[in-house]
């Protein structure tokens, strides 16, 4: 065996594991340490705003053929929401609004549509569930 040999090394770093703490020899320091001035941490940075222009969400859903989409488009320095139900819709415009309110629009918007979609799923399921159990009542397989 070489003095590189990978078993060697594996070999070496069980054996320091297994050592008890008292057999265990303290890396060597150095004599004279150097010394380092100490800087804060930088200062958080508000995050970059985000563009409304293009700002786009979509609703939840299996199909896209009835998926909403919420898009922020910007024409004349207002900003307007365009909300469509597919993708050859007519899109419903909003507006005019700020950049801050037509955001605000498209997030509302997504967060009503998911809240209401898991509230019909879970509906749904519990109808399911509750279905199936009155058919195994009355003995139907």
């Amino acid at each position: 065996m070489t003095q590189s040999d990978p078993t060697d090394n594996a070999l070496a770093t069980i054996a320091s594991i297994l050592d008890p703490p008292e057999n265990r020899r303290e890396p060597e320091k150095p004599a004279v340490a150097e010394q380092m001035p100490v800087v804060p941490p930088p200062l958080p940075t508000s995050p970059p705003p985000i563009e409304a222009h293009g700002y786009c969400k979509f609703g939840p859903g299996p199909m896209t053929a009835i998926r909403f989409k919420w898009t922020v488009r910007l024409d004349n320095g207002d900003y307007y929401v365009d909300e469509t139900i597919g993708e050859n819709s007519t899109p419903i415009v909003t507006g005019p609004m700020s950049r801050e309110a037509a955001i605000q629009m498209v997030d509302d918007r997504e967060s009503d549509a998911r809240r209401r979609f898991a509230q019909l799923k879970s509906e749904m399921t519990g109808r399911s569930a509750a279905g199936n159990l009155a058919r195994k009542e009355s003995g139907e397989a």
